[in-house]
């Protein structure tokens, strides 16, 4: 995952958080491309006019890029009188009370959640639109309405997020703000290329409270993402409560990087956690890294160490130092009762054994180990996804194996994960010199790592996950994930400044059609969301390769 053995640390110690007063009102968040709108209404209410307001933003301007966009007919305008008209299902009813709890604080409106028909904002599911696809959507923009029509609610959900890309940057805030809020006219047919699209947050390195998780979910939810990947387990820290092993939480998980607090999720806290994410229509898949990585483990436990002897608790940055005692029976014991303690809280479809870095296990044990850690997840109903060393033993019938390699990795390595993709193993690509969000952008980013190479937005953005690995069939790549670990990052300001602008880029590679991939079309779009950002408070970094739009 990431080697930083002997890395100096920009920060050491966790700083105080400074983000959790915004985040109470700013948990719905957005990227859209475009302008924003002028300032506050008088006396608390929302204009609807004004000489200063901008035209409509062009259809296609959205992050990610839609699959068609069709622009023709009159625009509409969301007045005082706006209704959010749904139809009688609750899980449209679901995203129309979503909808409204983002728009009703800028605008001013009502707008109420009604079940009748007629114009204004329609959201329909018609499951026999069978060509949209589980995610897909289409929006249709006239005169008396706006119409979201999906086959499934994680559709319908993805409209309304192009929806809100395609007002006004304004509608983001939380307090009353000027219109027109007007869409243009026209229609917008949208489905992803990838069925995996995914985030993973480091948490295990530092600890983040459940509060910021939940504004990265949002954050990722704008981006039409669907899973968030939890690295939930490290050397530095245990962060899930166990309770057939409690020490790992209450003593694995009482540190981080650099000495500080860390913390832990109860069961209650992963709950609420998969809770939100499901309600953003974005699925959890929870790791516990096997059988390095382990040192919390270790620490908590002496009879998982070969020697009876747990070693310290760890704050350093090292890594490939740690290993399960791969021949003691108490170690399956360990791995099949975390393993379904975690499955019976997850009801995701995945669940990562981690995999990586495991330089402490034999190849020979690595192999046993892992052959015996599949079997436990298949036992409880879980599809086992690992990074791609799991590739270097013998991969379950429909094991997922995540790559994370770089242009620097061996060709043999990216052959041994090539003979696998072709033996039928799903890949999902999160190459560390392209997609790791710690990565820093350039010499004098002050936040990140830099072990795999610098890595700006257009780096990050410019390349095609069909054609990455040589020798991998396309049908191979079940999608894309941005990681983000976090040996320097300590709060929601910190991720936001190393996820933004990079994560919409990522996002787009696993959404829009390769057809749409244009470096500088792109920039334009991205640049264009400046003034969004900063409307929702997020801390993004104005990288110089982008042309950010005046605020």
């Amino acid at each position: 995952m990431n080697p930083s053995k002997g890395i100096r640390l920009v920060r050491l110690h966790r700083t105080q958080r400074t983000a959790l007063p915004r985040l109470l009102g700013s948990l719905l968040l957005v990227t859209a491309a475009g302008i924003s709108g002028v300032g506050a209404a008088p006396g608390g209410a929302a204009a609807n006019s004004g000489p200063a307001a901008a035209p409509p933003r062009p259809l296609g301007q959205i992050v990610p890029a839609p699959a068609e966009a069709k622009p023709g007919g009159s625009p509409y305008t969301i007045t005082a009188d706006t209704r959010i008209r749904v139809d009688g299902s609750g899980e449209a009813r679901k995203v129309g009370d979503y909808l409204a709890g983002v728009l009703r604080p800028s605008t001013g409106y009502p707008l109420p959640v009604t079940g009748d028909a007629g114009n204004g904002i329609r959201l329909r599911l018609d499951p026999r639109n069978g060509e949209l696809g589980a995610e897909g959507y289409s929006l249709k923009s006239g005169r008396g309405s706006v119409t979201i029509t999906a086959r499934g609610p994680a559709g319908l959900f993805h409209g309304v997020q192009t929806l809100r890309q395609l007002l006004p940057a304004d509608v983001e805030k939380r307090s009353p703000q000027k219109g027109p809020w007007t869409v243009a006219g026209g229609t917008v047919t949208d489905a992803p290329r990838y069925a995996y699209r995914s985030a993973m947050l480091d948490v295990s390195r530092h600890f983040f409270s459940v509060a910021e998780v939940k504004r990265y979910i949002d954050q990722l939810a704008l981006y039409k993402m669907n899973k968030l990947h939890l690295h939930l387990s490290d050397d530095q820290g245990w962060r899930i409560a166990i309770d057939s092993w409690p020490r790992l939480a209450t003593y694995g998980g009482q540190t981080e990087v650099g000495g500080g607090p860390g913390g832990y999720y109860t069961k209650g806290d992963y709950k609420e956690i998969v809770r939100y994410a499901a309600s953003r229509y974005l699925e959890v898949v929870p790791e516990i890294d096997l059988p390095g990585h382990t040192n919390a483990a270790l620490a908590s436990y002496a009879e998982l160490n070969c020697d009876g002897v747990a070693p310290p608790l760890y704050t350093g940055t090292g890594v490939g130092f740690s290993s399960l005692c791969v021949p003691k029976a108490v170690t399956y014991d360990f791995v099949d009762d975390v393993v379904r303690e975690l499955a019976a809280l997850t009801p995701g479809k995945y669940l990562h054994i981690g995999g990586d870095e495991a330089h402490s296990t034999s190849h020979e044990d690595y192999v046993a180990f892992m052959d015996k850690a599949q079997a436990i997840v298949g036992k409880y109903g879980k599809t086992v996804v690992g990074w791609h060393q799991l590739t270097g033993g013998t991969p379950v019938k429909g094991a997922v194996a995540q790559y994370w390699g770089y242009d620097r990795t061996g060709a043999a390595e990216r052959k041994q994960v090539a003979d696998a993709a072709a033996n039928g193993t799903k890949l999902v690509l999160s190459p560390a010199d392209r997609s790791y969000l710690d990565m820093k952008y350039d010499k004098d980013t002050e936040l990140g790592l830099a072990w795999a190479g610098y890595v700006p937005v257009q780096r990050s953005y410019d390349w095609n996950p069909a054609t990455y690995l040589a020798g991998v069939p396309e049908e191979s790549v079940l999608g894309v994930e941005a990681p983000l670990w976090s040996e320097t990052l300590t709060d929601s300001d910190e991720i936001e400044q190393m996820a933004f602008p990079r994560l919409p880029g990522v996002a787009e590679l696993g959404w829009s059609p390769a057809a749409t991939h244009d470096w500088n079309a792109y920039k334009v779009r991205l640049g264009a969301q400046g003034p969004r950002l900063s409307a929702l408070g997020v801390n993004y970094y104005r990288a110089p390769q982008v042309p950010w739009a005046a605020e």
